[in-house]
């Protein structure tokens, strides 16, 4: 039976554990620990036990003074003693397997090399401690091994001596001065290709940096190392915070359980987030490289230098890193660039960030495992690496900067470190350092509504009511916002939903699509923006503001930026939204305009064809619509990265999340014949932008070349959807010339989405044949790199026709459940983006989900329980699908043995 912990019974541990000393003896089978602790009570609190963790290791021994002892009782997963000095050296000898270790936490072996991963609770897999963010101690660690088969062992800090050993094996030592939590802790021992630089910082002081490798993939490192220098600079220039080590090492490994991790000063990667070159990365691995290096290493001050005093806090670090690393990317995007390209390639960047938001969050804010981006209540901590306390938390920082401005956010930033710097703090604390600079800013205002961002959970709605008075040229918008209780609220009779503090950016347009200057300046809680804009500060049920000399009825451009995270209803006529598509000075409003126009297309066909049981001959496409996707592919005064998400349909994902209920086969079918009508009508203009589009040298993954190839090959889409014969030979040219993995990638998908049962002549075989004859090819090219492989089963995954495929692929000799990205890419990939096939109506595929489910939790608990997610909201779900999600996870649910990260998860989906 799972414990539930609640915040509300945090209490500081009643030790100080001020040195830790560890030595590593490093064996596949049998790694000898030995931890020994400078342990010091606090005078401030009564004289009680002291805890240590320990999970899966066995004890050796203990010692205190360096006296044997066996006064200690071994309970459970808690090594319990009751020491009567005040300060003492404590030492603990145990042992573990790293071999054994497959949930891959704690140390564990890779390959033919050692890593570690020990957040959240893994440093308890390693050796007996207080695995806990709030005890911050001093590390060494010494490190002994084979020399021949682990020439590299590296730690976190500085190493601060190395010498050789008796028979073959050798020892190094590092030391990490800045006081840190154990989940911080990290250690790789290996072979290793490096790629290398120093590089100078700010200040003048010589650092190295590092990118370890398996051997053979040193080459694809490059953009790695640069990514890191880049996000070193990045900060210092932002942010004014300086790399605090004479080193910084990043280590790449094929098994693991996250994207990376920010250990200080040795970030252990994900292979998927270090290696690219153009042959075998995509656009989007580049720029997914990019991103991470920057989010783990802007880690070293937001979470490392100061981190959580519980796992509560955790979007203290992470929505605030997540919030830094979108920042960092849009402005590597926008460098050096006109202004107009630099707004484009940042639009875009921000458009990419909040998709992700409504694909994962939003339903997520809309299940049952919804929660505050500062939880209340936990069983299992990893379950709560969550899109909320990640995205949504990045959301609440940037409407905080949105709030105090960069200047005053930057203000506020080093307001935080100054008091905090080496501390574990709570979200409060950073909250309480910008509102110290808001309410400089705004005198007799504060921050206390804001903070129920941090304690409600679910996604607001605001609604949006405008009144024009023609006599007076004066307007009036009135804004509502409601958010009915979700997830584990509805079983809280005593807790009642708080408005929130709500910075919600506006615009006015004419009807011919020209901006409305607004002022603002007998008007509370409200300021003027760039493109005459406006933000209102919402922070009651409702308000009203009133705008004057506004010539005729407005437009109005809502949510300008996504200023925050909310849905936004507002009756707008489809004339009006046509106007948006075209005219907003605002580019991300415009797509949002464009968004909108599609959504209620589909949705409109998806209810037609439930009416007409399935029957589509009759459903014709909005002609309003056809005319706006013509507007966008015609305004060449548009950047193409831009253009291609502004032609991109909404995903199936959002769409589902507006259908109550849940009718993903007739969604899929509607999204679909809008897609083939675009397609057929501008058939033309699309092969026009093909041709314009598709360029030829050597392959740079800056916004402009990613933009041309991400618009070239979403007219290749479009184009293969109404099975365009012209356009198939030229996505056949395409993957037999690419000079990189975005084209090569691009054309096969194309051609594997839309062409598996079509049985047209090409050449002198058929279409399907052609296409099963390029899928063999790309993988016999790319067998023998894992990297590629994963894209090359994501691809199966998401065309394959039906479950009964995807149990074919699970027996290729590719396959291997254990690895977490083969198994993201085969098993997620089907269940989370093949609509069509995972949603069959005969359940067979939610029953291998079932399966597949607890298959992964003997293996490794932590990716079964983020796969378990798959159906955390089939309650709203039409049937027959509804009941036979239940079925399914009624199965997992009682299955003998189930971990409790599991189990936490499909319970909650079951209750509420």
């Amino acid at each position: 039976m799972s414990t539930t912990i609640y915040r509300k019974d945090y209490q500081p541990y009643p030790y100080h554990i001020e040195k830790v000393s560890l030595h590593f003896s490093l064996d596949v089978t049998r790694t000898v620990v030995t931890n020994t602790m400078t342990v010091t009570r606090k005078a401030d609190m009564p004289r009680s036990a002291l805890i240590l963790n320990g999970e899966d290791i066995q004890l050796e021994s203990v010692s205190i003074d360096g006296q044997t002892t066996t006064d200690y009782t071994l309970q459970g997963e808690q090594l319990i003693l009751h020491p009567t000095q005040d300060h003492f050296e404590l030492t603990v000898t145990s042992t573990c397997n790293p071999s054994a270790n497959s949930t891959l936490m704690g140390l564990y072996v890779s390959g033919n090399s050692f890593f570690t991963q020990c957040e959240a609770e893994g440093f308890r897999r390693i050796t007996f401690y207080p695995d806990r963010p709030d005890v911050m101690s001093e590390f060494f660690v010494t490190l002994e091994a084979d020399k021949a088969k682990y020439p590299y062992l590296l730690s976190n800090g500085n190493l601060i001596h190395t010498q050789d050993l008796d028979n073959g094996r050798h020892q190094c030592q590092w030391h990490d001065p800045f006081l840190k939590p154990c989940y911080l802790f990290a250690l790789v021992a290996g072979d290793f290709d490096i790629r290398e630089k120093t590089s100078k910082t700010r200040s003048g002081r010589d650092v190295l940096l590092q990118v370890y490798s398996d051997k053979g993939n040193g080459d694809q490192t490059l953009w790695a190392l640069d990514s890191l220098e880049r996000a070193m600079f990045w900060d210092e220039q932002r942010f004014n915070l300086e790399l605090d080590l004479d080193r910084f090492m990043v280590v790449a490994v094929r098994d693991f359980n996250m994207g990376a991790m920010e250990n200080k000063g040795l970030n252990i990667f994900n292979a998927a987030y270090v290696l690219a070159d153009p042959e075998t990365a995509t656009d989007a691995n580049f720029e997914g490289i990019e991103s991470v290096i920057g989010h783990e290493y802007f880690h070293n001050w937001t979470g490392n230098r100061v981190t959580c005093r519980d796992w509560f806090q955790l979007s203290l670090k992470e929505g605030l890193t997540v919030f830094r690393d979108q920042e960092f990317s849009a402005d590597m995007m926008a460098r050096n660039l006109p202004p107009q390209a630099a707004l484009s390639a940042r639009t875009v960047k921000r458009i990419d960030d909040v998709t992700r938001l409504r694909t994962a969050q939003f339903p997520e804010d809309a299940g049952p495992m919804a929660h505050p981006i500062r939880p209340d209540s936990y069983q299992e901590i990893g379950n709560f690496y969550t899109a909320t306390v990640y995205e949504k938390g990045a959301e609440v920082i940037r409407m905080q900067h949105t709030l105090l401005g960069e200047q005053g956010f930057q203000a506020g930033m080093q307001e935080y470190f100054h008091r905090h710097d080496g501390q574990a703090v709570t979200c409060d604390d950073f909250v309480n350092a910008m509102e110290s600079v808001y309410c400089r800013q705004h005198p007799g205002k504060d921050l206390s509504v804001f903070r129920h961002w941090y304690s409600q959970a679910g996604t607001p709605t605001v609604q949006v009511q405008m009144d024009y008075d023609e006599t007076k040229q004066a307007c009036t918008i009135t804004l509502t916002q409601s958010c009915p209780k979700v997830g584990v609220e509805k079983l809280r009779q005593d807790f009642d939903k708080k408005p929130y503090h709500i910075p919600f950016h506006i615009g006015m347009l004419t009807h011919t699509g020209l901006p409305i200057p607004l002022k603002v300046e007998h008007l509370d809680n409200a300021r003027t923006t760039e493109n005459h804009g406006v933000l209102l500060e919402l922070q009651t049920q409702t308000q009203s503001w009133t705008f004057t000399h506004i010539p005729e009825r407005p437009v109005l451009s809502l949510l300008r930026d996504f200023s925050a995270p909310v849905y936004v209803s507002y009756p707008y006529p489809a004339e009006e939204l046509a106007v948006l598509c075209a005219h907003d000075v605002n580019p991300f409003a415009r797509w949002e305009a464009a968004q909108e126009l599609a959504s209620r297309e589909i949705l409109r066909i998806t209810q037609q064809i439930i009416k007409q049981q399935g029957n589509i001959s009759s459903i014709t496409v909005d002609t309003a619509l056809l005319k706006v996707w013509l507007h966008n592919l015609t305004d060449m005064q548009l950047d193409a990265g831009y253009r291609s998400w502004l032609l991109a349909l909404p995903t199936e994902k959002v769409l589902l999340e507006r259908l109550s209920p849940m009718q993903p086969q007739a969604l899929y079918l509607a999204r679909r014949i809008v897609k083939e009508s675009i397609a057929s009508t501008h058939r033309d203009l699309w092969m026009q932008t093909y041709r314009t589009q598709h360029t030829t040298g050597e392959y740079r993954p800056d916004p402009i070349s990613v933009g041309q190839r991400s618009l070239k090959n979403l007219a290749l889409n479009y184009l293969l959807s109404i099975q365009d014969n012209e356009a198939i030979s030229l996505a056949k040219m395409q993957y037999d010339s690419a000079a990189n993995m975005t084209d090569r990638l691009g054309a096969l998908s194309a051609l594997m989405h839309y062409n598996a049962t079509s049985e047209a002549i090409y050449g002198n075989t058929t279409v399907k044949a052609m296409v099963a004859q390029l899928n063999q090819d790309f993988y016999q090219h790319f067998e023998n790199n894992p990297l590629v492989v994963d894209k090359w089963f994501a691809l199966q995954a998401t065309s394959a026709p039906n479950v009964a495929h995807i149990r074919e692929l699970m027996q290729h000799p590719a396959f291997v459940l254990r690895n977490p990205n083969r198994a993201r890419a085969l098993l997620f990939q089907f269940c989370m983006n093949n609509t069509r096939a995972f949603h069959d109506e005969d359940g067979s595929a939610y029953a291998f989900w079932a399966e597949q489910v607890i298959a992964l939790d003997a293996l490794n608990p932590e990716v079964a329980a983020r796969f378990s997610r798959v159906m955390d909201s089939w309650q709203r779900y039409a049937e027959p699908f509804k009941t036979l999600m239940q079925k399914a996870l009624q199965k997992v649910a009682e299955h003998q043995g189930l971990s409790k990260n599991t189990t936490e998860i499909v319970s909650k989906a079951l209750s509420i």
